[in-house]
């Protein structure tokens, strides 16, 4: 069964202690729901119209875990500390066996 994985990519961070509000939150939340963060943040080399901003990629062990994890109250309570904190963009993609 393929994986589903949490793509986020935040375009800006007009606050970071909202952002940490949100970290507190959603680190928990993320496990809780059985997934596991890959990437946050780190080095990163841009191509063609990509930019070099925070990227964060956590993996669940199914498509169908990753979306549950999104809408469990956990998370959504973590959304809530994150509020206009940041503009990302955010996917729930499957994975490849």
């Amino acid at each position: 069964m393929p994986k589903g994985y949490w793509v986020s990519i935040y375009r800006v961070v007009s606050d970071p202690d909202r952002l940490a509000a949100y970290n507190a939150l959603a680190g928990p939340a993320v496990r809780a729901a059985g997934g596991r963060t890959v990437v946050r943040g780190g080095r990163i080399v841009a191509h063609e119209a990509g930019t070099a901003v925070r990227t964060v990629l956590v993996e669940f062990e199914s498509f169908d875990e990753a979306v549950a994890a999104y809408g469990s109250a956990a998370y959504q309570e973590a959304l809530a500390a994150l509020g206009d904190g940041a503009e990302r963009e955010f996917r729930i993609v499957e994975g490849v066996d």
